[in-house]
């Protein structure tokens, strides 16, 4: 055994020795602001559809899937991870018109598929659209569905290759026909049927197609478009041709009586709202005009309207408002702030269901539609919940629970008896009795107390000798909550051991948690993320030589920013789809809207700060970076990929130790939503062998077998 390993890491290194990064072309772009020159070597890159970035893009990959294949046990990892995902996945039912409706995947299906259960839900199920049909390798998602009010059509959302952009279609839920209407360049919308048609939102077709991955979004307009006619005959309802930053949502309470609009733009905490009533088919009335607060309409009793809000209540309450007396002033408490933060709250069978965050787990509580307090729901375990839909006439409703070793069961909560029963549990191969799920407390460097979720076997030695794997994100108002994931067993059944740190920037603990990690506080949140590595070093769950960290998006800044202001605490770091570039990302696609979190290059005093501790800006020429593999895709439209692209480049070129720095650059996907079930597994496959190879660790099953 001794000497099989030792013959590992002699091969570990050997590949190491042998890496030869493309030799990527540096230009003399440089940017002024504010007096400070600042330059862009790599700007070139983010033209993503050029033949130079292309072939740029292939180098990368061929060195990298290199070092992949060179890793003797990768192909094991993923056998693992697919026997792992091979069980069917259910959602709640949920009904529309006299049907109702779930979605299923049986296992390794690229895409879940949509059934329909005709009249009952005791009907037998039957397939009423099958996504992995629209494309031929899965590349295809189905983004949304929305059935009109009596159920009789189906207006749904397709996006290809992962990107934001959207086309929609209309199916007739009887025949399961399409419909003549297809919409085009749809995005960020929503569908809100009336009358004979539906609204939606869409920007203008990109003037260069070869653009539309990576041009900024701007003037959002409101289409209502009317069943059977082509969409250039779609009536424009709303614009801004002033703010190029303004976006719009439209909806309809359920009795139709009502319409709302909010409104969001650029440098926005919250949104505005608007609403009229089509019964007197009066104008649109403002129930807060600001843009410093969350508020939405839940739905209307009688001729008021019930109404979720943060204004003046950071933790979320719930009020009732005459639209005849807007005036926050006017507004009465149904559900009064609390010291948990309130995370959603529905309409079913005239109950108002209020699920609210303590400590990153979830608890729900049932009231009256006047706020009278009824019951709390009992949860089977400490996690997190979801559904709770359904109309206002219906007995049922159902939610799902789940947690990081529970994986999800589905319940149905008879409002009558206010009891809840099984409906459907996941069947997988996993016993959760194996593992234990510890939350701990621990100081951040200015001494804020902040949540830690660990997970591992049960009667481990904290000896410092595990690998651990510490996740995080911190922004958007985002809580990482306690959610179970089939992939992530492959690491916690070698004995590894998976952390989340609920760190600032999120909504863990309300608004006040949010504003804590932004704009000019948001080296808080980097600080908070080095406290958790240093706390499970310290409590020796694991040691620098065993320690990967991983995030997405907004949690790829989150690994950018602190390996570079700590990257002795690491060993393996796993950058995922991030904003990179901050003086950049408010110039690409949907970038504009996170200056609110981020702050802009565009205003001195947040340049200064944000050139502090952007990823791209501040790598250093030091020896002590970790391994890092940074995961991008080709059509991600959201975080474009130009910024992994130009932070991979600065990274080579600058860090000059032994620990491989590499680029994995999917084809035909996204930002992650809608990735077919095939390439997730084979991502997971090379991030955990990509892993467990720079820590010079076998795993078991693969020694097993040797």
């Amino acid at each position: 055994m001794r000497t099989l390993l030792l013959l590992l890491v002699l091969t570990t290194a050997a590949a190491v020795a042998q890496l030869k990064y493309p030799v990527t072309e540096r230009s003399a772009q440089t940017d002024n602001y504010f007096g400070t020159t600042v330059p862009d070597p790599y700007r070139w890159l983010e033209d993503d559809r050029s033949e130079k970035t292309a072939e740029w893009v292939q180098k990368q990959n061929a060195v990298t899937f290199g070092y992949l294949d060179k890793i003797p046990f990768r192909e094991k990892v993923r056998n693992r991870l697919t026997q792992l995902m091979n069980y069917p996945r259910y959602t709640a039912p949920f009904r529309a018109g006299k049907n109702w409706f779930h979605y299923l995947n049986d296992g390794l299906q690229n895409q879940s598929v949509l059934y329909i259960m005709r009249g009952s839900l005791d009907a037998k199920p039957e397939v009423f659209l099958d996504p992995n049909k629209l494309s031929t390798d899965g590349t295809t998602s189905l983004a949304g569905i929305t059935f009109s009010k009596d159920g009789r059509y189906a207006a749904y959302q397709i996006s290809k290759a992962g990107s934001d952009w959207r086309e929609i279609y209309v199916m007739d839920v009887k025949t399961k026909k399409l419909l003549s209407d297809r919409i085009e360049w749809a995005k960020f919308t929503g569908i809100t049927w009336r009358g004979n048609g539906f609204f939606y939102n869409r920007y203008d077709a990109p003037k260069d197609t070869g653009s539309k991955l990576s041009a900024s979004n701007e003037f959002q307009k409101v289409y209502y478009h009317v069943l059977g006619t082509p969409q250039a005959k779609d009536e424009l309802m709303m614009q801004d041709t002033v703010n190029p930053h303004m976006g719009f949502g439209i909806g309809l309470t359920e009795d139709e009586r009502f319409m709302t609009m909010t409104k969001w733009q650029r440098n926005a905490n919250g949104n505005a709202l608007f609403v009229r009533d089509l019964k007197t088919k009066g104008d649109w009335v403002p129930l807060l005009e600001s843009f410093d607060d969350d508020i939405y309409v839940i739905d209307n009793v009688g001729d008021k309207l019930l109404v979720f809000t943060s204004h003046g209540s950071p933790n979320g309450r719930v009020v009732l408002i005459d639209p005849l007396k807007p005036a926050p002033g006017q507004w009465k408490n149904i559900l009064p702030e609390r010291k948990q933060a309130l995370t959603s709250v529905s309409i079913v069978g005239d109950k108002l269901f209020a699920v609210y965050m303590q400590d990153v787990s979830h608890r729900v509580y049932v009231h009256a539609l006047d706020g009278r307090f009824e019951n709390e729901i009992p949860l089977e375990t400490l996690g997190t919940v979801a559904g709770f839909g359904g109309e206002r006439t219906d007995r049922y409703t159902f939610y799902t629970l789940t947690s990081f070793t529970y994986p999800s069961v589905i319940f149905r909560y008879d409002l009558k008896t206010k009891q809840s029963t099984m409906f459907r549990k996941t069947q997988i191969d996993f016993n959760p009795q194996n593992f234990v799920t510890t939350q701990v407390f621990y100081p951040s460097k200015d001494g804020t107390k902040i949540p830690m979720f660990i997970v591992h076997r049960k009667g481990i030695r904290l000896d410092g000798s595990h690998p651990a794997w510490l996740y995080g994100y911190g922004g958007f108002n985002v809580s990482i909550n306690p959610t179970f994931t089939a992939s992530r067993i492959v690491w916690l059944e070698q004995g590894g051991i998976f952390a989340v740190a609920n760190i600032r920037g999120g909504s863990e603990y309300g608004e006040a948690w949010h504003q804590a990690g932004m704009k000019l506080k948001k080296q808080n949140v980097f600080d908070d993320f080095i406290a958790a590595a240093e706390y499970l070093i310290r409590e020796k769950y694991t040691d620098p030589s065993r320690l990967a960290i991983e995030g997405r998006s907004n949690g790829g800044l989150l690994i950018g920013a602190t390996i570079n202001q700590r990257p002795d605490l690491f060993k393996v770091a796993h950058p995922a789809v991030g904003v990179m570039d901050m003086l950049r990302f408010q110039k690409f696609t949907i970038g504009w809207a996170w200056v609110n979190d981020y702050g802009s290059s565009d205003d001195s005093v947040q340049f200064e700060y944000l050139r502090r501790y952007s990823p791209v800006h501040n790598i250093r020429d030091t020896t002590k970076y970790p391994a890092v593999l940074v995961t991008t895709a080709d059509h991600d439209d959201r975080v474009v990929p130009a910024h992994s692209f130009k932070y991979i480049s600065t990274l080579q070129e600058k860090y000059k130790g032994p620990n491989p720095v590499l680029i994995r650059i999917e084809t035909s996907a996204g930002h992650g939503t809608g990735k077919p079930l095939s390439k997730s597994i084979e991502e997971w496959a090379d991030m955990y062998s990509f892993t467990w190879w720079n820590m010079g660790i076998t795993p078991k099953y693969l020694l097993e077998q040797l």
